[in-house]
């Protein structure tokens, strides 16, 4: 009995490293058509998207067409059968269960968000390219008959982290978030492979496009002693707080909507003319649009005590009217303005602040701390690490089960070692 072990033991191990060979194989070759193709779609979007802001800027006139394009955005979805837009919850529950993403889904989004940012809607960008990358993974796996589920799975996962990748430059995040967002507390290590050869294959395509990853310089990191983290501990406390508010709010948005105007047409144009009007009041238009402008200003020490209370109001009255975009970018804009003003307040440099800020919001508004970690990393130069991940753990466990994605999932509790299950807010 014992030379049999002996005997069968060597074979089966090499069995299992040829299997393991051949799935690395069909991985890779499958990862780098995904990444040279979602890396060349996301480059066109931020292109596109580039342009579309110019123009806006450039005709200021066009901001008064933002009720008309939300009509337009309703009228593409209907003409496409897709009366009630899921938009990046339909992502999620695709990738856990056998949810099925329609092919049109990444034109529409594509178009959509577009004309939402031609015309002032103020909304992001990651949504939508989450979705159009999650969508045409999902197309390339039935091209190259990867039909099983658990295969699909990983196919909208590596489309995500490609389109991210390429859109931002950062291809670490990119490949950890697609794995993270789904269920909080377990990771889709399955689909590490090629989340990240489709995500650094996307940052090369991106490049060769001509667009820059996001990057910041950070200025005024103190030296590591009790006073700076105490004071880091407080903004991340904070930062928790605001994400809560900032996920309640986004939510709160667009349930009201819904009670007071069940016409979808309606609701879209009612939101376009509320953000018209909050321009008329307020005076400004720096609130339009993803205001990577004044992430980039905040990050430099310098943002107005209210910037971050305005582009949450403005961000909510967009996306609950139905205008399509993302929450995370108009999330690092809260988060980067509330940190610098607080932080500078707490004694921290306001350019400092701002990247924690920043961060903290992040990881507050995804549940997702490994990618937040991930995000300083690559935006900020590998600068002010232990304050990061400080940031970081304090608002995963602060921000409680909220979250930007009502379809994301906790599977364990926050605060104790213990399974949940339970849905995010």
């Amino acid at each position: 009995m014992c030379i049999l072990i002996k005997t069968e033991q060597p074979y089966q191990t090499i069995c299992c490293i040829c299997e393991n060979l051949r799935v690395f194989l069909k991985w890779l070759f499958v990862a780098l058509i995904t990444g040279g193709l979602i890396g060349g779609v996301g480059s066109l979007f931020h292109i596109a998207l580039n342009y579309a802001t110019e123009l806006r800027i450039t005709h200021g006139w066009m901001i008064w067409l933002l009720p008309l394009a939300g009509v337009l955005i309703v009228f593409l979805y209907r003409l496409c059968n897709i009366r009630e837009p899921r938009g990046t919850d339909l992502v999620i529950e695709a990738v856990r269960t056998s949810e099925e993403l329609p092919a049109i889904m990444a034109p529409l989004i594509f178009v959509s968000t577009i004309l939402t940012h031609l015309c002032g809607g103020s909304a992001g960008r990651e949504g939508a390219v989450l979705q159009i990358g999650g969508s045409i993974g999902n197309k390339l796996g039935k091209c190259m008959r990867l039909d099983d589920e658990k295969s699909k799975n990983i196919m909208i996962m590596c489309g995500m982290s490609a389109a991210f990748s390429a859109l931002f430059g950062t291809p670490v995040t990119a490949t950890v978030f697609s794995m993270e967002l789904i269920s909080v507390g377990v990771m889709y290590y399955a689909a590490l492979v090629p989340c990240a050869v489709s995500a650094v294959i996307a940052l090369e395509v991106a490049r060769a496009c001509g667009v820059a990853p996001e990057a910041f310089q950070v200025y005024g990191i103190p030296d590591t002693n009790i006073g700076s983290i105490s004071r880091v501990l407080v903004l991340s406390l904070l930062c928790a707080g605001l994400s809560i508010v900032f996920c309640f709010c986004l939510h709160q948005a667009g349930r009201l909507y819904k009670k007071y105007l069940s016409n979808q047409y309606l609701r879209a144009a009612a939101g376009g003319a509320l953000v018209l009007l909050l321009v008329l009041v307020f005076q400004t238009r720096e609130y339009l649009g993803a205001g990577m402008d004044v992430i980039e200003r905040s990050i430099q020490g310098e943002a107005l005590p209210w910037a971050f209370a305005l582009k949450l109001l403005f961000t909510a009255v967009t996306l609950g009217a139905g205008y399509k975009g993302g929450e995370i970018v108009p999330g690092f804009f809260v988060g980067a303005t509330f940190g610098c003003v607080v932080g500078g307040f707490l004694g921290l440099h306001p350019s400092f602040g701002a990247a924690l800020g920043l961060v903290a919001l992040f990881c507050g508004v995804t549940n997702c701390p490994i990618t937040a970690l991930m995000l300083a990393f690559e935006l900020f130069h590998f600068t002010g690490v232990l304050f990061f991940l400080l940031a970081v753990a304090v608002s995963y466990m602060l921000s409680g089960y909220f979250s930007l994605y009502s379809a994301q999932k906790f599977v364990y509790a926050k605060t104790r070692p213990e399974f949940i299950n339970r849905c995010a807010h």
